[in-house]
């Protein structure tokens, strides 16, 4: 852990008020920048004097967080989903207002003592007496604390209480036997509502609803009871209705097939269906309900025919005709074979009124109780009664409040210290020992162990914001239970070396519960993770390159060995009658001494160069070798070490927070010392034993090193010949001497040693 400032300012913010003492506030400076301290109860009261551009936070989502969402909850006050920072001094300044020593928010102890509430206030006691009454619910009268277990159920709370302060009354509520009854009628017709006690009641308003509809039902009753023609059949009129709207389409349609046939006598056969489709559906399998033979007419249709009644009908429509018959027919005309269509006309209006009657129904919801029932709770005094019952309860709105007040207050004893120290300060970031609020749990993978995690909604759009912290990240897909339970994570690592850190990668990420997920990399964002990969990454990229190319010429003479044999295949089996053999291609000695030559100035420059390299570094002092060695080793690495320096130290974890909801106030550097702590490296522990035979080692193969001797050698050679000191140790080479120095030296008095015209001096 990097060493920490500590700094005392005092802070008066603009606007306070005038006289008013300012707080004398402490900073940390850890994480390259000051971070306030709030570890002592004057701080939480003078929280709204702090300086807004002091906090390293200024909002974070309520979703996401390692965090009790309830707390959370009650925190939010507008319910939008977001804690902000009026909210968190809302919360303060509440919480340091009910207890004696608000010093005791700083310790986030899950225990509240009785005797820490301020009594002394009119809150305070009912505080104290809402959460004396919890513990006596509870049965737990003695208790001195309290905790959240004791008051996030509030069922268990009201269990055995019959008013609670919710305006809802179950139906045990009521004393007498037909109020209760009435109780359970509304809740059948109305909906219910759920009492703290966990039980199904109902309140005011669905009282209300309830006797609305009791009123406008009965009345809609009283309206067929004085007019006749309503219940012309008296209680069988709706039966008798029901049957005849069940045939009307179909018998309407008959009349009206029968009207034009009168009218036009050669269509007769068109309007009773063809042929053809009686033989079509002579093929299928059928029966009287069939939609093929419903669909058919009613009955045979013959111009003015009447419909019949008792022969001829359709065989889908045999049964409802008969209710019809019997319902409707028999009682308001009495006996007949069949129905005219003025019969028909005017069954339909004497039976209007009744129709008209059931369109304008009123009061449906109550309607499974009967008319009967309805009339007799109108008549009786339930609705008063069960008015005076939710009276009662919300007489008890007051304690009832308190007693979640003491939840709240419960929760924030417990929780508010972790949340300040994740909002107004990042100290549990900072902290070896605890996790942010933000931080998921630990992916492990590639011999590392990372434990800035974060869960992700949206990879994609999270990774273009998180970009901009200039950390290595690893966005995962974490699957649990065989694949039923998925979420997303976005790892930065912060040590090692990215080579092997692919899409595909598998691990395991563990959460903050302890449960282990499969993990799988499914998107990456690189950026430099240490100045040691970016030392080695010149060398290891020249060796993949050498690797690439050596293996594309491979594949390309492999390739081109291929297309031969198959051109050469090919042309034999052109030419078998000819019974010879190609003729072999004539050994081009040329061709190849051009290619030897070649090979021997690439390897003399080289020679030239290593031994030019040699000879100077030979001459140079002890100091100087160590200071050409340091210099060629900058010149190749420190480019990249100084770029990989510049992006680790500007590593922010603000872009990663901002890309999940948080708006972050403050550059929250990972600086290199403080990124390794946070990415673990696997090493074996300290005074472990370890054998270094592996007898499964590789051989080492004697060839390389013989073949660097050979080139030694080769390049030797040919400079102790080229400076004459082979043929002056072995004799070896004199020839090629000789006629150097022929070359060089010429005799006096030749042709060549004077210019055309010229003498010679005596």
């Amino acid at each position: 852990m990097m060493g920490r400032t500590d700094l005392d300012v005092s802070s008066q913010p603009a606007g306070s008020a005038a006289g008013r003492p300012a707080h004398r506030w402490r900073f940390v400076r850890v994480g390259g920048f000051d971070q306030v301290r709030l570890d002592r109860g004057e701080d939480l009261v003078a929280l709204g004097q702090l300086d807004q551009k002091l906090w390293v936070a200024l909002s974070c989502p309520t979703r996401g967080l390692e965090f009790d969402t309830r707390t959370l909850d009650l925190v939010d006050t507008d319910r939008d989903g977001r804690i902000r920072v009026p909210e968190i001094l809302a919360a303060v300044r509440w919480a340091c207002s009910v207890l004696k020593a608000p010093n005791d928010l700083t310790k986030g102890a899950a225990a509240l003592p009785l005797s820490a509430i301020d009594d002394a206030t009119s809150e305070g006691r009912a505080l104290l007496a809402s959460a004396r009454q919890i513990l006596a619910n509870l049965g737990k009268p003695e208790a001195a604390v309290i905790i959240v277990e004791d008051t996030c159920d509030t069922a268990r709370i009201f269990a055995q209480t019959t008013f609670n302060g919710d305006g809802i009354v179950p139906a045990d509520a009521a004393e007498e036997d037909a109020t209760r009854a009435v109780i359970a009628d509304i809740i059948a017709c109305v909906g219910t509502e759920t009492d703290r006690s966990g039980k199904p009641g109902v309140s005011q308003v669905k009282v209300d609803q309830f006797f609305a509809e009791a009123q406008a039902y009965s009345d809609w009753w009283r309206r067929s009871e004085t007019d006749p023609a309503v219940l012309l059949l008296g209680d069988a009129t709706p039966a008798a209705v029901a049957a005849l709207r069940a045939v009307k389409e179909k018998v309407d349609e008959y009349f009206t097939r029968c009207r034009l046939a009168a009218f036009d006598p050669n269509v007769a056969a068109a309007l009773n269906r063809q042929a053809s489709e009686y033989a079509a559906l002579g093929l299928k399998a059928l029966s009287a309900s069939s939609p093929e033979v419903a669909a058919l007419p009613l009955a045979r249709v013959v111009g003015g025919r009447d419909l019949p009644l008792t022969s001829g009908l359709n065989p889908a429509w045999a049964d409802a005709m008969a209710r019809f018959q019997s319902l409707v027919v028999r009682p308001l005309i009495g006996e007949k074979a069949g129905l005219t269509v003025e019969d028909w006309a005017g069954l339909c209006e004497r039976l209007a009124p009744h129709e008209t009657w059931l369109e304008s129904k009123a009061g449906a919801a109550v309607e499974r109780l009967g008319v009967k029932r309805v009339r007799e709770i109108l008549g009786g005094t339930a609705k008063g009664v069960i008015a005076e019952l939710i009276a009662r309860d919300w007489a008890l709105e007051s304690q009832a409040k308190a007693i979640s007040d003491v939840d709240r207050l419960v929760r924030y004893h417990r929780d508010l210290r972790t949340l300040l120290d994740n909002f107004v300060c990042f100290r549990d970031f900072y902290n070896p020992e605890v996790l942010a609020v933000f931080q998921a749990g630990t992916l492990y993978l590639d011999g590392r162990s990372c434990s800035l995690c974060l869960r992700v909604e949206d990879m994609s759009r999270h990774a273009v914001l998180a970009g901009l912290s200039r950390c290595y990240l690893a966005y995962c897909d974490c699957t649990r239970r065989g694949g039923s339970e998925r979420t997303t994570i976005v790892a930065a690592f912060t040590g090692g070396d990215s080579e092997f850190l692919t899409v595909g990668r598998n691990g395991v990420f563990y959460d903050r519960k302890g449960q282990d997920w499969d993990a799988t990399i499914t998107k990456v964002v690189e950026n430099p993770i240490s100045i040691r990969q970016a030392f080695w990454a010149p060398y290891k990229g020249v060796a993949r390159f050498v690797e690439e190319q050596i293996s594309r010429f491979a594949a390309a003479r492999d390739q081109a060995t291929t297309d031969k044999m198959g051109v050469g295949v090919t042309e034999l089996a052109k030419k078998p009658q000819e019974g010879k053999p190609p003729a072999p291609q004539a050994f081009d000695i040329a061709r190849f001494a051009g290619i030897f030559a070649a090979i021997g100035l690439a390897v003399g420059a080289i020679g030239t160069a290593l031994a030019a390299a040699a000879v100077g570094f030979k001459g140079l002092t002890p100091e100087d070798k160590l200071l050409a060695v340091v210099v060629v080793l900058l010149v190749i690495s420190g480019p990249s070490m100084l770029l990989a320096y510049m992006k680790l130290r500007q590593r922010n974890l603000g872009p990663i927070l901002e890309a999940s909801g948080w708006a972050v106030n403050a550059r929250v550097r990972i600086n290199i010392p403080f990124g390794r702590s946070l990415t673990g490296v696997a090493s074996l522990p300290q005074g472990a034993e370890r054998a270094l035979k592996d007898p499964y080692a590789e051989k080492r193969s004697p060839w390389p090193r013989l073949i660097a001797v050979l080139i030694v050698l080769v390049i030797a050679l040919y400079y102790l010949n080229k400076y004459g000191k082979l043929y002056e140790w072995t004799g070896f080479g004199k020839e090629v001497k000789a006629e150097q120095e022929s070359k060089t030296v010429q005799p006096v008095g030749t042709p060549e040693a004077h210019p055309a015209g010229e003498a010679a001096d005596p």
